[in-house]
């Protein structure tokens, strides 16, 4: 396989509408040939063109995997305690992290290629609970904190930000006022509008893509640097 990125060839995303339509595993071993072909590979060569430069301005690695152990995640679903048993994913995702512990409790950028769109984020999905209190020291941090606050406040203008579930501010933390809204969070990641239309298809959505990486890329970097001290 070349890792050369040309951009994802309209077979992609017309394979997870026919999944959309089709998700079974009949289905899916019938057409698997097709999904070896015009998603993961093309998603592969993704990883590998923008796995480099995102190694350039954070600690992520490359890692080409199929096993679900590398960037790329699996495409089966976990149905064991879910009402949807669709068996599988309709879209190819991935997650670039520094290759220390679990891929999902880590700071990361991310991306989800599905039916009719590209996402992408930069962040945590949802602390663990020595993150979480990790992280709450470091917003009550006079130095920490106010450097989270300049990078969220900065993101905002362009990137939504996600995370938010309490509804109050823990006890025993007792942070800056302007920095108490940030305790509310039991994960942090921000994300741009999707990416449709042409460029899906074209090479140069890897610079797109690296453009809103390094817009986000402060936040990572923050979330990692407080990982790294729990």
């Amino acid at each position: 396989m070349t890792s050369s990125f040309n951009g994802f060839p309209e077979e992609s995303l017309t394979f997870f509408r026919n999944l959309q339509e089709n998700n079974t595993k009949a289905w899916f071993e019938a057409n698997q040939e097709s999904y070896l072909r015009y998603v993961r590979e093309p998603a592969l060569a993704f990883i590998q063109e923008l796995g480099p430069r995102l190694a350039q301005i954070s600690n992520v690695m490359v890692d080409v995997r199929t096993n679900g152990s590398g960037t790329l995640l699996r495409v089966n679903r976990d149905t064991r305690f879910s009402k949807n048993k669709d068996p599988y994913k309709t879209n190819v995702s991935g997650l670039f992290w520094d290759g220390v512990g679990k891929k999902m409790e880590a700071s990361a950028f991310g991306f989800q290629l599905s039916a009719d769109k590209l996402e992408l984020m930069a962040g945590m999905f949802q602390f663990t609970k020595p993150m979480l209190e990790a992280y709450r020291k470091a917003v009550t941090d006079e130095t920490l904190g106010a450097e989270l606050l300049t990078i969220v406040s900065k993101l905002q203008d362009e990137y939504r930000l996600e995370g938010k579930h309490y509804k109050k501010v823990p006890a025993g933390f007792d942070a800056h006022p302007e920095r108490a809204e940030l305790l509310l969070y039991k994960g942090l990641y921000a994300f741009p509008e999707p990416i449709t239309g042409e460029v899906l298809y074209k090479a140069e959505l890897i610079d797109l893509c690296m453009n809103h990486f390094e817009a986000m890329a402060p936040l990572q970097t923050w979330l990692d640097k407080v990982k790294r001290n729990t």
